[in-house]
């Protein structure tokens, strides 16, 4: 409908649009909040969180009826928008036929919005693209009609129809199917009233958990952790707790009991995680204790599975969901409990559109909802631990494996004393260890963090390095497929025959070692081995992970070979031997949280060895030895090592005892990106306990084509950087090829 155009108020009173009422509509689009539309002629109603179509520009789009006023302080909001005079509104054109958006995700977005700086549409755009415009067609299928057989002809094929047809109702496909024969045999017997047509029972998507299907035998320990897990549900108030436990140590189980007193009150649980990776083998144990599978939610669901489960929760119908960080979006209605398992992995942190941390924005989507918050880890994020030491988190802990297994024991190999064979990168140290596992018949795992074959080819004759003509970065051999790929934008080459630029012949040569060339190097020294690889390069989806883990498990592999994959919570009981190639892989650099990151992944992982009966062992491969990590990974102290690690940060009021937020300015040309860093740094602001760094070239100064500098602002605790950045930012504007993207509270410096 077309907006309307009225001379004086007199002419307004006449209209039918003068009684309908003013409504906020938020579109999944980058405009900076709701626009303001006409709702429906009473009676007819709508509420805030009715998803409705309204007209923008000439097309037509879909939105969400927003709330009149919003709950953000009003230093976090942006300036409101002179209201639109009454005239000038276009109505409203159609309610859908969807659940309504809830009114703690409705705030969620505002706030996420409000904190990330990011546009409340964008926010709404991840909460609504799953959403279907109308419930599921009912199937249809036929059952037996009225009609007397013996007054009917019945031939031969029409015979094997109602043979067919049993006493369910079955589709005509399916029995053309059975019966082997054309769809028109089947309408044949309906139109002479041999058959009618009837709808099909919809099975529910997600069959019903039992609380009480299979408990646990919990140790003492767990057993007073589960208690007070469980005592957080039942107070149906928002409270935070930081579940602490060594590897090994059953914190899923201990979870799943605060899950299975929600599932009691018949209330709705989300639990994170934070690759997809990991769904199967967590799956397969929640079906074992609730006698179902928790619904599934992740980027590589199919569209018409992705859309069935955003309904099922709308509808309360999805009691757990377990899925990625993208699952804190989806529209449950009674929001009992949230569980983020793994707190400590940056992969819960958005880097692409919307930039926000999955942890974090579960602890904020609990205090909306007014429910616990559980974030568990056998190595605690920093911000965590503080957030524990302020007093605003509970801690609980597991200080003991389950089942009387033990932690394993952790070595040091100095590389500088133990060296491996020229052109080789495992230590004989590492390889007599491995062969000792393989003779008691045990599994052992090799660890590198690092996909393809090699991280740079260079010439030996020039000296020139094969680079990504898109980004500051060199290009990764990966000898299986003959080709040099970035990691960054996806960028492949053919492996050259010559030097592109001298043009020798054979003279490329793969510098440093990449888990295709562990392979090729464990294949000659363990050729009776039977070897696995676990890489996201190997292993594309969640039933091809399931399946290695089900190889694995079955003693059906002796050599597991993997990069950060293998570091992901898995129980693996016949692993009893670790091997890091490269312990010392991400200490370099200038990342402020490389030292802790390093730790926490090479805890994890050394966490994979001796989870049952016998006992584990790890060994790490370092070339400095004496550093801090190093032996803090020795000596199993990783508290003592986070303690060391915040009396570093807080003298400076780094994360978490200070915060961060980085501008991130690309453009299509060095030269452009030089002069919008300038403009932006040239009206820094100058406040007390602010400080500016930068502009600088970003460490990645060129990502996907575009040439990147970088700003960062750092404040105390206690200073919000939204006004500061929304203030510093006001009036700044950018041609069609600049952006300048904002992440609060970044944890990549790339």
């Amino acid at each position: 409908m077309a907006s309307m155009t009225l001379d004086d108020g007199a002419a307004e009173r006449e209209s039918p649009d003068a009684a309908r009422p003013r409504l906020s509509v938020l579109l999944p689009l980058p405009f900076p909040g709701p626009l303001d539309y006409l709702g429906f002629l009473p009676p007819d109603t709508v509420e805030p969180g009715d998803l409705v179509t309204v007209p923008l520009g000439r097309r037509e789009e879909i939105g969400c009826v927003w709330d009149a006023t919003s709950t953000v302080p009003a230093d976090f909001a942006p300036e409101p928008s002179q209201p639109i005079e009454r005239r000038r509104l276009r109505p409203v054109r159609a309610l859908l036929g969807t659940p309504r958006i809830p009114e703690t995700l409705r705030r969620f977005i505002d706030w996420l919005a409000a904190y990330t700086l990011t546009p409340p549409g964008l926010v709404l755009a991840m909460a609504i693209r799953a959403c279907s415009a109308e419930p599921p067609r009912p199937a249809l299928g036929w059952v037996r009609g009225n009609a007397d057989p013996t007054e009917v002809r019945l031939t031969p094929a029409r015979r094997k129809v109602l043979d067919a047809l049993g006493n369910a109702p079955r589709t005509t496909a399916e029995l053309a199917t059975i019966a082997d024969v054309g769809p028109s045999v089947v309408r044949g017997l309906a139109n002479v009233g041999l058959i009618r047509e009837m709808v099909i029972p919809v099975a529910a998507p997600f069959a019903a958990l039992d609380p009480d299907f299979r408990p646990p035998v919990l140790s003492d320990e767990q057993a007073i952790v589960a208690q007070a897990l469980s005592e957080a549900v039942d107070a149906r108030r928002y409270s935070a707790t930081l579940l602490e436990g060594v590897t090994g140590s059953g914190k899923t189980e201990v979870y799943l009991e605060a899950v299975a007193q929600a599932l009691r009150q018949g209330r709705q649980v989300l639990v994170l995680l934070p690759e997809i990776a990991l769904s199967a083998q967590w799956t397969d144990r929640f079906a074992r204790r609730f006698g179902a599978q928790a619904a599934v939610w992740h980027s590589d669901l199919g569209a018409k599975r992705r859309r069935m489960t955003w309904r099922a929760v709308a509808e309360g119908q999805a009691r757990v969901v377990v899925g990625a960080r993208s699952a804190l979006f989806l529209p449950f209605p009674d929001l009992g409990l949230i569980v983020v398992d793994e707190e400590h992995d940056t992969a819960f942190k958005q880097e692409d559109g919307v930039t926000y941390h999955g942890r974090d924005m579960a602890v904020l989507r609990a205090r909306i909802a007014d429910v616990p918050v559980v974030l568990v880890s056998a190595t605690p994020s920093l911000e965590s631990l503080a957030n524990v030491e302020a007093g605003r988190y509970a801690h609980l802990t597991l200080a003991a494996r389950h089942g009387g297994a033990v932690l394993p024991e952790v070595g040091l190999i100095d590389m500088r004393a133990h060296p491996p064979e020229r052109g080789l990168f495992l230590s004989p140290v590492l390889t007599e260890a491995i062969n000792e596992s393989f003779a008691r018949q045990e599994q052992a795992m090799l660890f590198l963090n690092r996909r393809g074959y090699a991280p740079l080819t260079l010439c030996r004759a020039c000296g020139f390095r094969m680079e990504c003509p898109n980004c500051s970065a060199w290009l990764v051999e990966h000898r299986a497929r003959r080709e040099l790929a970035c990691h960054h934008c996806g960028h492949t080459d053919p492996l050259p025959p010559t030097c592109p630029n001298c043009q020798a012949e054979g003279s490329l040569v793969p510098i440093g070692p990449g888990i295709e060339r562990i392979l090729e190097e464990s294949r000659a020294l363990f050729p009776d081995a039977r070897i696995l690889v676990m890489a996201s390069d190997t292993l594309g989806s969640p039933q091809a992970t399931a399946d290695a883990v089900r190889r694995i498990a079955a003693r059906e592999v002796d050599l597991i070979i993997g990069t950060q994959i293998v570091a992901k919570g898995w129980h693996f009981p016949h692993l009893t031997l670790v091997g890091v190639v490269d312990a010392d892989l991400g200490l370099g650099g200038g990342d402020l949280r490389a030292a802790e990151r390093t730790v926490q992944l090479l805890h994890q992982v050394a966490g994979r060895a001796g989870r049952a009966e016998a006992p584990g062992r790890v060994l790490l491969q370092s070339y400095v030895s004496e550093h801090p990590v190093m032996q803090a990974l020795v000596s199993n102290d990783y508290r003592a090592f986070m303690e060391q690690e915040a009396n570093q940060r807080r003298p400076g009021f780094w994360p978490p005892y200070g915060r961060l937020a980085a501008l991130i300015v690309s453009a299509a040309t060095a030269e452009a990106a030089d002069a919008l860093a300038r403009t932006i740094g040239e009206h820094a602001p100058h406040l007390p306990g602010v400080q500016i760094l930068g502009p600088a070239p970003a460490p990645l100064a060129m990502l996907r084509g575009r040439h990147r500098r970088r700003l960062l602002l750092r404040t105390r605790r206690n200073v919000a950087v939204q006004p500061i950045l929304r203030q510093w930012l006001a009036g700044l504007r950018t041609a069609s090829q600049e952006r300048v993207d904002i992440d609060i509270d970044p944890v990549s410096f790339l």
